[in-house]
């Protein structure tokens, strides 16, 4: 099995870089536009903690830009460009946006599979705008952006020790981080020692104006997901059904063995869209834990929250951890003000 994995790896690395050559030669071309665009990618699967980075983007720019969001809308049923409302199904427009627009309802967030044809269309019909966020488009490249956000796990392997897809964890090869501007060092923890650190420089940092920024996840104040049925909140210690969706749930199940006993887990995979079964699984558990809660990622509890037949039995005992992105001590802590200078430079 090992075998052909790696040789499927080796095919399609092939094709990735086959694909990168008829970019830099000019063959397929990349798209610039009037509007400044940021980019917030990576180059691995899994979750290494876009969609906070891109939150954290979004929710300090918005001081001063009119910002919109563009993604696919990855795992949707719909199909082409589509804006994002409050009041959208999660399964038609994608998780991680309708979570974007929750938290940002000032910001326009957009879903169009054709990158080209999103930015299009809301510099057409937003004109107000003056920035754009592209969620996930590193490898895209019919796109040029002004900015490139790649964002790398610190839990994870290191991109010099990694394979390519399917042997290992790489969707791109390495050296497309040449064109990154910026690096985020996610889920870094507060002892993370100076030569780690200088590890990651010397393998992520290969020309002169690259910066890199280490990050960890603040953990917020844990939060019921149908505040009028719930209690506000959960005491320390309490018993916990850890409950996710998202691609690497580790550092979720870890933060909440800090503060509550997990007495069960309940794994799904990335973007998973949730079935009656599922439910029937919770209800399951919480008879089995009848002291327990069920506490997810704030990803999960969109899905949660739009789902018009939660039994009330789950609605009582449903929580969330809303995290942020927070630099770690030692770390150079001015991306956000540098990225701004960069979007705004001609």
């Amino acid at each position: 099995m090992d075998l052909l994995k790696k040789i499927a790896a080796c095919l399609y690395e092939a094709g990735v870089r086959f694909r990168h050559f008829l970019f830099d030669v000019g063959i397929l071309k990349s798209e610039k536009f009037d509007i400044p665009i940021v980019c917030v990618g990576n180059i691995t699967v899994g979750g290494t903690g876009k969609t906070p980075s891109a939150e954290m983007i979004i929710g300090y720019m918005l001081q001063t830009h009119n910002v919109a969001l563009l993604s696919r809308g990855y795992g949707r049923k719909t199909k082409g460009y589509r804006e994002v409302t409050s009041e959208d199904s999660y399964r038609d427009v994608g998780d991680e946006p309708l979570q974007i627009k929750f938290k940002f309802p000032s910001a326009v967030v957009v879903v169009c599979e054709n990158r080209r044809e999103g930015v299009r269309r809301i510099m057409a019909e937003h004109p107000e705008v003056n920035l754009i966020v592209m969620d996930d488009g590193f490898q895209h490249r019919y796109v040029e952006p002004k900015v490139n956000v790649v964002v790398v796990d610190s839990s994870q392997k290191p991109v010099e020790q990694d394979h390519m897809l399917p042997y290992g964890r790489l969707r791109d090869v390495r050296n497309s981080l040449d064109r990154a501007h910026y690096f985020l060092v996610t889920k870094c923890s507060d002892s993370m020692s100076p030569i780690q650190r200088r590890l990651f420089l010397k393998e992520l940092k290969r020309i002169a104006y690259q910066k890199v920024y280490f990050m960890r996840y603040e953990t917020l104040a844990i939060q019921p997901v149908f505040p009028n049925m719930a209690k506000p909140e959960i005491p320390n210690l309490s018993e916990v059904i850890a409950m996710s969706g998202i691609g690497n749930p580790d550092h979720f199940i870890r933060s909440l063995r800090l503060h509550y006993r997990v007495v069960d887990e309940l794994t799904f995979d990335d973007h998973h869209i949730y079935k009656v079964r599922d439910t029937k699984t919770m209800i399951a558990m919480l008879e089995k834990h009848p002291e327990a809660y069920i506490v997810t990622t704030e990803k999960d509890a969109v899905k949660m929250f739009s789902s018009k037949k939660m039994p009330e039995a789950v609605c009582r005992r449903l929580y969330y951890i809303p995290v942020r992105m927070t630099y770690i001590e030692e770390s150079d802590k001015d991306f956000l003000q540098n990225l701004e200078k960069d979007v705004k430079r001609n």
